[in-house]
């Protein structure tokens, strides 16, 4: 049974490989085509389309380090491991803080407060976006910086510098843990604020429906449901890639089990692909041209058949 786990959770992570570069490539590619075709393309579908191509890169590194744990440990030397962590660390930055600006977007157009200062966010929304990504590339390069200070020790530990690196391993290993942790707090924070104030924002209104005798399932009540729902499975998600990559790095260091670090790449595979699809189940257009497409592939294997 033990030696069944690694072929199944790798034949788990190579469906769920499939199943999100699927999901991702085609938020591209839709709004891609619309882009092409001279529509304007919206804030939130700019975002959508970024969030995808990181989540595409993010799947691609986690394919490569689970064929480089399973069926080729010599292919990741050390140019390709340094690579390989560098590309991740890209995705994963913008796919967590493109997850939570899409978070903070949809509560500067849904949500509904009198405050002259949220009524300010919310006229400049794409703008307070912008702002958000921007800010962030500075724990990108902090990020980046820390991982090259530690390629650069374990170069000289390989020349037999030992003195520098034991001086600076804690340094660095602190800084890294420090970066790491902010990087994936604030998005998440920023997340848990908008769902917060989405929670109170619906209430504001049920109460509203509720004294004027309306009803409570008008179109209002249904986007903050649908909003909130996209960023409560973001939230559920986001915790689990957190401690899968916790993990992951509690494992290189100190088990290195296979199945370990296969079950946390199946779910880093679970966050990339799970919540694309839910990003575009509570997306009209998506979810239309997604069930059109189902529609024609259907349609097209009964005439193979």
């Amino acid at each position: 049974m033990i030696s069944l786990l690694p072929s199944i959770l790798s034949t788990l992570v190579i469906a769920e490989f499939v199943v999100g570069n699927f999901a991702n490539v085609f938020i591209a590619l839709v709004n891609g085509i619309d882009w092409v075709k001279g529509r304007k393309m919206s804030c939130a579908d700019q975002i959508l389309t970024a969030l995808a191509v990181s989540r595409t890169g993010l799947l691609w590194v986690i394919l490569l380090n689970w064929y480089a744990t399973m069926c080729n440990p010599a292919f990741y030397c050390s140019v390709v491991s340094t690579f390989a962590y560098v590309v991740w660390i890209v995705s994963n930055h913008f796919s967590l803080w493109l997850s939570a600006s899409l978070s903070i977007l949809y509560l500067l157009k849904i949500a509904n407060f009198s405050s002259l200062f949220f009524l300010h966010l919310k006229w400049k929304a794409k703008r307070v976006v912008f702002t958000i990504l921007l800010g962030s590339l500075a724990f990108l390069v902090c990020h980046l910086s820390v991982t090259g200070i530690d390629e650069k020790m374990q170069i000289r530990a390989c020349e037999g510098n030992i003195t520098l690196v034991i001086n600076m391993e804690d340094i660095v290993r602190l800084s890294n843990v420090t970066v790491f942790i902010i990087v994936h707090a604030i998005p998440f924070s920023m997340s848990l604020m908008a769902l917060l104030l989405l929670f109170f924002s619906l209430w504001k209104h049920l109460k509203k429906m509720q004294l004027s005798g309306k009803g409570s399932q008008d179109a209002s009540t249904k986007v903050h449901i649908r909003a909130m729902q996209t960023v409560i499975s973001f939230l559920l998600l986001f915790v689990i890639h957190f401690v899968a990559q916790i993990t992951s790095m509690w494992n290189s260091n100190i088990l290195k089990n296979n199945s370990v670090g296969i079950l946390c790449q199946f779910l880093g595979f679970l966050y990339s692909s799970s919540h694309s699809f839910i990003l575009i189940w509570v997306n009209r257009k998506l979810r239309q041209t997604l069930g059109s497409f189902l529609w024609q592939l259907r349609c097209w294997l009964k005439e193979t058949e």
